[in-house]
């Protein structure tokens, strides 16, 4: 199996996952987080395509590496997530640690891969998956916005120095 082969269907994977929980989540705002989330997963799955397209990836391959483990596997299950809810009401730390867990994934493939351009085309969807943490980050950011806003820069500070 070819390196971005395997990085593409953790991707889709990931993607039908987030689209899971946003057919399952109640609350509207969880919905809207979770069609955001999936969006970015497609988004990032199509320029691991277009990645793909630009390197050879005949030479990345993974053929010596057992490749059973690429594959997305969330921590916990969509109904565990979404009763999870109580202790991370925005599933923060939750998507946060799946990027974390695909970044060492990436990493731990690296140092075992025999082949020097499957290590540094490893290594390369390793910090590819940083920018998407980042990416997801600013999503969660960007979903939360509305609720941390100053009224009025003016009485911001109501106490004399």
């Amino acid at each position: 199996m070819n390196v971005f082969d395997c990085a593409i269907k953790i991707e889709e994977e990931a993607e039908n996952y987030y689209k899971g929980l946003e057919e399952e989540a109640s609350e509207p705002e969880l919905k809207t987080l979770f069609a955001i989330l999936a969006a970015a997963e497609r988004e990032h799955r199509d320029k691991l395509v277009r990645l793909r397209r630009t390197t050879a990836p005949h030479k990345a391959s993974l053929d010596d590496l057992d490749h059973k483990v690429c594959s997305f596997k969330p921590q916990v299950t969509q109904q565990e997530l979404l009763n999870e809810i109580r202790n991370d009401p925005d599933l923060y730390k939750f998507t946060v640690r799946e990027e974390e867990e695909e970044i060492r994934f990436y990493e731990e493939m690296a140092a075992m891969a025999n082949n020097e351009t499957t290590r540094r085309t490893l290594l390369m969807l390793a910090d590819e998956e940083r920018r998407h943490l980042d990416t997801m980050e600013n999503i969660y950011e960007f979903v939360e916005a509305p609720k941390t806003y100053l009224a009025s820069g003016e009485f911001s500070n109501l106490t004399e120095l």
